[in-house]
């Protein structure tokens, strides 16, 4: 399966936006931003054991899947339009690994926008106790919930657990395998974005993200819980037409 999805192909745009899920996230997630943003072609990345890709196994190294994502991604780079990453949570750690590969085959994007994330330093390190809650579908179900992210309806259904829960442990488990390198730097700028009431991530932990780049950095705190962009997503400031409030 493809791992780009674009259901608005926009021939005239004038920025091709490629957008990287959270963890147990889709491309679902984003289905709402090509019709939102009509300047701009809107690519989202399609992790494997999940949606279309359900009977694939689910990741297990975050370096390794960003390698094959840049492979698919860096195709768009071949013309003159500008190419944004936006990751956000898990995504903003994969969307910050493909950058990098794809500046070393010089094709990086112009922008990285980096989402209710910690800096990559300390991007695995989980608010949960240990790695036992994976052996404990009540513990990750409570904390999906704490997060905000999923619908508590949908996660009282034993039969929705029983295909999400796969691929969100998963998800967890490469999260916390991974393993930040400090070189090389990106050289494109770099923008932080997190909510003010995130319980995830602090304010200080997304200012982390300056440690990446040798560009410019930028750093935004934004009224909202970790899932702030399901109720404000940030196209003003993806269009260079504004900031978020």
């Amino acid at each position: 399966m493809s791992w780009l999805q674009c259901p608005r192909p926009r021939p005239y745009a004038r920025q091709r936006l490629v957008c990287f899920p959270h963890a147990g996230g889709s491309a679902s997630f984003f289905r709402d931003w090509g019709p939102a943003l009509p300047s701009v072609e809107v690519y989202t990345v399609c992790y494997p054991g999940r949606a279309a890709r359900i009977g694939e196994p689910p990741p297990t190294d975050l370096t390794a899947m960003a390698e094959e994502i840049a492979a698919a991604v860096e195709p768009l780079t071949s013309d003159d339009l500008p190419v944004v990453f936006f990751g956000h949570s898990m995504g903003a750690v994969v969307a910050f690994e493909t950058a990098r590969l794809l500046q070393t085959q010089g094709a990086g994007p112009q922008h990285l926008y980096v989402s209710g994330s910690r800096g990559p330093r300390l991007s695995n390190v989980r608010s949960s106790a240990s790695a036992d809650v994976y052996d404990d579908p009540e513990a990750v179900t409570a904390e999906l919930l704490a997060l905000g992210g999923t619908d508590a309806e949908l996660l009282a259904d034993p039969a929705f657990r029983a295909l999400v829960l796969p691929y969100v442990l998963g998800d967890f488990r490469m999260f916390d395998a991974y393993e930040y390198r400090p070189e090389p730097r990106l050289t494109c700028p770099v923008t932080a974005i997190v909510g003010d009431a995130d319980p995830q991530v602090s304010t200080a932990q997304s200012e982390l993200w300056c440690e990446v780049t040798d560009g410019p950095f930028r750093h935004l705190t934004v009224p909202g819980d970790h899932f702030y962009l399901v109720h404000e997503p940030p196209f003003s400031l993806l269009t260079g037409t504004g900031v978020p409030t």
